[in-house]
């Protein structure tokens, strides 16, 4: 969805609130796509906040179809997004890092590629099912939050690897 803003650049003082509806179906992180389960109206308000400097503030939540990271379980993350931008009329632009607008294009807001700053940056670092979640045997699959396997689980301490080497190689030590 685009948002005109001329009339907020061209009136100081100005301040304008709306709310408008998503329409992000899905959101692409690295090479997985998580589809939106369900999401709130994006409620923004447009303040002039100087010669050609607008403030945009505002907030939503959405709830995307995820997995857990440690046993695989489909995981409903829901983000919630508060955002606080300033951005700037098409004639202040060359004072500004490259990048810092790319949802603008002149007088005009892109809702969606805003959102997706705003979701891009507030992704989680691990998404798990549950705080204590146990995982996966590395072995054969079986999921741990469910119960135990009987697979060697020991790990033995890779510094005493030349130790085992002897030991197995001479058995008269």
């Amino acid at each position: 969805m685009f948002v005109n803003l001329t009339d907020v650049f061209t009136n100081e003082g100005k301040q304008v609130t709306m709310q408008v509806e998503s329409e992000t179906e899905q959101i692409s992180i690295g090479a997985e796509t998580f589809p939106v389960r369900d999401g709130t109206p994006v409620n923004l308000t447009f303040t002039n906040i100087g010669k050609g400097k607008v403030r945009i503030v505002g907030d939503t939540e959405m709830t995307f179809a995820m997995r857990c990271d440690r046993c695989l379980k489909p995981v409903d993350q829901t983000l919630t997004l508060r955002f606080d931008r300033e951005v700037f009329a098409p004639d202040m632009i060359e004072s500004i890092p490259d990048g810092e607008q790319e949802f603008m294009d002149g007088f005009t807001l892109d809702v969606e590629d805003l959102l997706h700053n705003e979701i891009v940056i507030n992704w989680p670092m691990k998404v798990l099912c549950k705080p204590d979640c146990k995982g996966i045997c590395r072995q054969c699959g079986q999921d741990l939050n469910t119960g135990t396997c009987d697979c060697d689980t020991f790990v033995p301490d890779p510094r005493m690897a030349v130790i085992k080497d002897i030991f197995n190689g001479n058995k008269e030590v």
